[in-house]
């Protein structure tokens, strides 16, 4: 179940990013992305026990959105749940109106270069030095909602 991310999850989520990202956001983003960016939406997945598996954001600004973050837990993955999380931000998109949805990833990340590919992102630019850990590179990816870009 995909559902909306409230400050009783931040515990959780906040673990799950340290594990899971070389960079993660503090605690302090998340706090104000919820509380204070009226353009952020943020999600968790749970399993059917209740357990928060995955978590994704998108901000949605006129025409455009964002896929601000998103990530699912070492024991989840290969289960689906990012394909969810992905499919319900685009869902939001679609709904706020937007037209395209972008995202920025790390060159290295082939796993989630290849889930963005399936779902239609194509590489538009490299954003050099991007992350602020390792100063890699990042692709900007986009893709249309609903027509061609």
């Amino acid at each position: 179940m995909i559902r909306e991310m409230t400050l009783d999850d931040l515990e959780i989520v906040c673990e799950m990013e340290l594990r899971l990202f070389s960079s993660p956001w503090p605690r302090e983003s998340y706090e104000y992305e919820l509380k204070e960016n009226p353009y952020s939406h943020l999600f968790v997945a749970e399993n059917e026990t209740g357990t928060i598996v995955g978590y994704a954001g998108v901000w949605t600004t006129f025409d455009q959105a964002q896929i601000t973050t998103i990530g699912v837990d070492l024991p989840y993955r290969r289960q689906h749940w990012a394909s969810q999380l992905m499919d319900h931000m685009l869902g939001v998109a679609a709904e706020q109106g937007c037209e395209v949805i972008s995202l920025e990833v790390r060159v290295s990340n082939i796993p989630a270069l290849t889930c963005y590919k399936k779902y239609g992102f194509e590489i538009i630019n490299i954003r050099k030095g991007y992350y602020q850990d390792n100063h890699e590179d990042a692709y900007l990816m986009m893709k249309p909602i609903g027509g061609s870009l």
